[in-house]
């Protein structure tokens, strides 16, 4: 198994999640400052938008059209001209914050949700993962889900991979033509002190998977082998992570010392570099 450590690349953020690579630039949410940022990879960073919410899952139309999940509100939000107009209420079909999604080539979002109110303490049940036609129709594609969090696609978008965080697996589904699911089976069951968060897609066929209660991104085949583990700086806990830069190779991992706000800010983004490329979506 190959081991490896990060480097900060970007410092004094909230709490970054839903990290994605697109058109030579990081985007993420940072859950406390209610903002999307934009990044370089030599580290500058700007406010890409403000929202009256705390956002979570990033995502473009085919036109380039932002989507965010509003997470408290429970709701896809589209960017446009006039700024951030509801795409579909989630809140008939979730009973706690919404979350993180992937948005196909033509435009559905696959959103999960927790289930539960796991800050006040109470007991985790099964939920259901959302998909968002561009029309705006809302659809149960999947039931009985602990936790749907992190969610990939492979390159010819025939296979979802999603998180089941509470779960501590990875489960797939095959994608029919109409953005339905079938064929549900375990792409990895993890151990149960791993709890899955942010994952993204490599040219392999591998799944990097942020942790959330422990400080590493783990590489997982098929079958549940680990075969490549990263670590991130001392004191924080690995959320989510994203494949990019200009040859896919860069691990960008959003790592924070936990859910609630510090003083000052203590959310970073981490880099480290890794032999196999990206793959998929996001």
């Amino acid at each position: 198994m190959r081991e490896g450590h990060t480097e900060t690349l970007i410092v004094g953020l909230g709490f970054p999640e839903g990290p994605r690579w697109r058109e030579g630039q990081l985007y993420f949410s940072d859950f406390h400052q209610r903002r999307i940022v934009r990044a370089r990879l030599d580290g500058t960073a700007s406010t890409a938008a403000q929202l009256d919410d705390v956002p979570s899952g990033l995502g473009w139309t085919p036109s380039g059209g932002l989507l965010v999940v509003s997470m408290l509100k429970r709701a896809l939000l589209k960017q446009t001209a006039g700024g951030f107009q509801v795409a579909a209420d989630l809140r008939r079909w979730t009973v706690a914050g919404a979350n993180d999604m992937v948005v196909d080539e033509i435009g559905r979002a696959y959103v999960g949700n927790f289930g539960f109110d796991f800050r006040s303490g109470e007991a985790p049940r099964p939920t259901v993962l959302l998909r968002v036609d561009p029309s705006g129709e809302v659809v149960v594609a999947a039931n009985d889900l602990l936790f749907p969090n992190g969610v990939v696609l492979d390159d010819n978008g025939r296979t979802l991979i999603v998180a089941e965080t509470y779960a501590h697996r990875l489960t797939a589904f095959d994608v029919a033509g109409d953005g339905s699911l079938s064929r549900r089976r375990v792409f990895a069951q993890l151990g149960d002190d791993v709890y899955p968060d942010g994952i993204c897609l490599d040219a392999e066929g591998q799944v990097w998977v942020a942790t959330a209660r422990s400080a590493q991104v783990i590489r997982v085949q098929e079958g549940g082998r680990m075969t490549a583990n990263v670590r991130v700086s001392s004191g924080s806990n690995a959320y989510a992570c994203m494949l990019g830069g200009d040859d896919g190779r860069t691990l960008f991992v959003c790592s924070a010392p936990g859910l609630k706000p510090t003083d000052p800010p203590a959310g970073r983004i981490e880099i480290a570099h890794v032999e196999v490329e990206r793959a998929g979506r996001p």
